[in-house]
C-alpha cells in the first residue's frame, strides 16, 4: 500500500487515501455553501482530542466545529482511514527497522467507557460500570500489529483468534514458524488448539503458578498498552459507536508504531531534523 499527495487548486498537498472533495458542498439546494474545512485542520484537532481525551465542544475553535469534528470522525472511521494508516506505519517500520515477526504476543486490557455504546459492556475490574477491551497483538518489539475492540465482560481467549486474523489484515502473511506469548488468560485447550491450528507455537503462562511480568517475552505488549493509555481518548472512551471506537485505537497504534520507529531509526540513519534526544515531544 502506498500514499502520496496531490496538490489541490489552491496549492495544498492532500493525502490520496482520503475522498477528494470539493471546496463547496456540491449538493446544497441553493448551490452555495460555507468553504469546506481542510482535511489537515480536521485531523489536528481529532489528535487533540485523542491526546486530551478532552469532549469536541472544549477542543473545537473558531475554524473547526464540534459538529464538523464528528462529522468528519463518523466519515473517516466508516471509511477506515485510521487502520490504512496504521498499516502504512507499519510498512514504513518493516521497511526501515525490520518487524520482528517470530515472536508475537498477545494480551488484553480493560478501560472506562462511561457513555456505553456498541462496544461498551460490565466492567469485572470497576464494579460493574461499563468498560471497552482492547486485545492486541504485537511483535517481539512491542509494535502493535492488530487491535480488536470488545465489551469488557468478554474474556481474552475468544478474542485471540480475531486478534491474530487482525494481525494478518495489518502486515500480511505471517511467517511459518511464529511464537505466541501468552499470559493465564488464555491458558485453555481452546487456545492450544487455535495455536496448534495454524501452526504456531506457543508460551502460555499456567493458571495458578506465580510468573512475574517480565517472565518470558510477552512483557512487551503490556508496554505497548501502557504507551496507548497514555492517550485520554483511550483511557476513558466516550465515543458510542463501534466504528469511532476502532478508529482512535488505530490512530493511537499508528503513533505508537511512529514514535517507535523515530526512536529506532534515530541510532540508525540521519535526516533533517532528527530528534537530538530520546525523549521525543
Amino acid at each position: 500500500m502506498t500514499v502520496h499527495s496531490v496538490i489541490t487548486k489552491d496549492g495544498r498537498a492532500r493525502s490520496a487515501i482520503l475522498p477528494a472533495r470539493g471546496e463547496f458542498v456540491s449538493d446544497h439546494p441553493l448551490g452555495c455553501h460555507r468553504r469546506r474545512i481542510a482535511d489537515r485542520t480536521v485531523f489536528e484537532h481529532i489528535v487533540l482530542a485523542l491526546v486530551h481525551g478532552s469532549g469536541y465542544e472544549r477542543i473545537s475553535t473558531a475554524g473547526c466545529s464540534d459538529r464538523t469534528i464528528r462529522r468528519r470522525v463518523k466519515e473517516w472511521a466508516g471509511l477506515g482511514i485510521s487502520e490504512k494508516v496504521h498499516a502504512l506505519a507499519l510498512e514504513a517500520y518493516d521497511r526501515m527497522i525490520g518487524l520482528g515477526l517470530g515472536e508475537i504476543s498477545v494480551d488484553g486490557c480493560i478501560t472506562k467507557a462511561p457513555s456505553g455504546g456498541d462496544k461498551a459492556g460490565r466492567s469485572p475490574v470497576d464494579r460493574g460500570k461499563q468498560g471497552l477491551k482492547r486485545s492486541v497483538a504485537s511483535d517481539g518489539c512491542g509494535v502493535p500489529l492488530g487491535i480488536v475492540s470488545e465489551r469488557a465482560n468478554r474474556h481474552d481467549s475468544p478474542l485471540l483468534g480475531p486478534t491474530l486474523e487482525a494481525a494478518k489484515e495489518q502486515v500480511g502473511p505471517l511467517p511459518d514458524s511464529v511464537n505466541v506469548n501468552l499470559d493465564r488468560g488464555y491458558d485453555s485447550a481452546k487456545s492450544r488448539a487455535l495455536i496448534a491450528e495454524l501452526g504456531f507455537t506457543a508460551e502460555i503462562a499456567r493458571k495458578g503458578v506465580p510468573a512475574p511480568l517480565q517472565a518470558g517475552k510477552r512483557w512487551v505488549v503490556e508496554r505497548t498498552h501502557s504507551w496507548m493509555n497514555d492517550y485520554g481518548k483511550l483511557r476513558r472512551c466516550t465515543e458510542r459507536n463501534g466504528e469511532a471506537v476502532d478508529f482512535y485505537l488505530h490512530l493511537a497504534a499508528a503513533l505508537v508504531t511512529l514514535r517507535m520507529l523515530i526512536r529506532r531509526a534515530t541510532s540508525r540513519y540521519r535526516w533533517d531534523g532528527r530528534p537530538t534526544t530520546r525523549r521525543l515531544k
